[in-house]
């Protein structure tokens, strides 16, 4: 029996520490993927899942503290409103998009991706499987990084980066027939059904967009599946998370034939906090004080039980 390979891409809200980032001992995973192993094992123990998580978190992390020394520089920065959530909420989403936009940093991003990725994924037999499991922003970058065209131009700095990635995984690169086969796909708290606004095309043939993820999705999913079998694509929302919106009906407007070959389900969490009990009363939950547990919200998933049921029973099942 093959192995289980997860990989783990992060977003908004985590930031290791420095002796991670040296020692490359990433632990943002370390309490959903111990969870998951835990459920897998209880039914079956033959079963062995290596977990994989990537970090990009330092990449514009410099860009970013610059930027907040010189806001809170303002003779007025101490009179705003909803200060914290301003630096840890809205300057971290904002700022992680340039990751997406900058060709620059989103070539760093990529060169520092790749090399984790052939760290993780250097000893994989082709019987093993790979599981994705991305939050927030990780979603966007990865996804941009195994699709969106706007890689495929040999002459820009993360193109050997993004090539040599996009190789290892069986549907896409050079050699679509070579590589570790996707077995599922799980976004956490994922912001791309927005970002699905950039991939429109334009109104003549050739008016294509570089951040069109479409095609290369489109091919991964129809190589993978060849027609027998559905991939198992699980959305999870938490209800207090602003960055979390729905995918059902979002790939089926980018791939209008996806329903054939991947199951796309929008799947609701929750937790047991006081905070978010409170902020779930019909009167309280429209308002600011939902919205400030917004930050616990959107990095609930990291620890959330029913969220490592449902990625156990997909890897269980592969």
């Amino acid at each position: 029996m093959g192995k289980d390979y997860v990989l783990f891409l992060h977003g908004v809200n985590v930031r290791e520490s420095k002796e991670n980032e040296r020692n490359q001992n990433y632990t943002y995973a370390d309490k959903l993927f111990n969870l998951i192993v835990e459920l897998v094992r209880q039914k079956d123990r033959n079963r062995e899942c290596i977990k994989v998580p990537l970090y990009w978190g330092d990449v514009n992390q410099s860009a970013l503290n610059e930027l907040l020394t010189n806001l809170q520089g303002s003779s007025k920065w101490n009179q705003l409103w909803f200060q914290d959530f301003r630096q840890k909420q809205i300057l971290q989403f904002v700022g992680d998009g340039g990751l997406y936009i900058s060709r620059l940093i989103g070539s760093m991003a990529a060169d520092q991706l790749k090399k984790q990725t052939f760290k993780g994924l250097e000893k994989y037999k082709q019987d093993d499987r790979l599981h994705l499991v991305t939050h927030s922003w990780g979603t966007v970058v990865l996804f941009d990084i195994l699709f969106a065209s706007r890689w495929d131009n040999q002459e820009i700095p993360g193109y050997p980066s993004v090539k040599a990635i996009r190789d290892q995984l069986y549907g896409i690169g050079d050699k679509p027939k070579e590589g570790i086969r996707l077995a599922s796909i799980q976004t956490m708290g994922s912001p791309i059904a927005l970002f699905s606004l950039i991939s429109i095309n334009g109104r003549n043939a050739n008016d294509e967009s570089t951040h069109d993820i479409s095609p290369g999705l489109s091919n991964l999913l129809k190589n993978l599946t060849q027609g027998d079998r559905e991939l198992s694509w699980l959305n999870f929302m938490h209800p207090g998370d602003p960055i979390a919106w729905p995918l059902e009906n979002v790939i089926t407007k980018l791939i209008p034939d996806s329903g054939s070959y991947v199951h796309v389900e929008d799947v609701l969490t929750g937790d047991s906090g006081f905070l978010n009990l409170f902020a779930q009363t019909p009167p309280i939950r429209q308002t600011f004080l939902a919205l400030a547990n917004g930050g616990s919200a959107h990095g609930s998933y990291w620890q959330n039980k029913d969220v490592a049921q449902r990625i156990a029973a997909n890897i269980l099942t592969a």
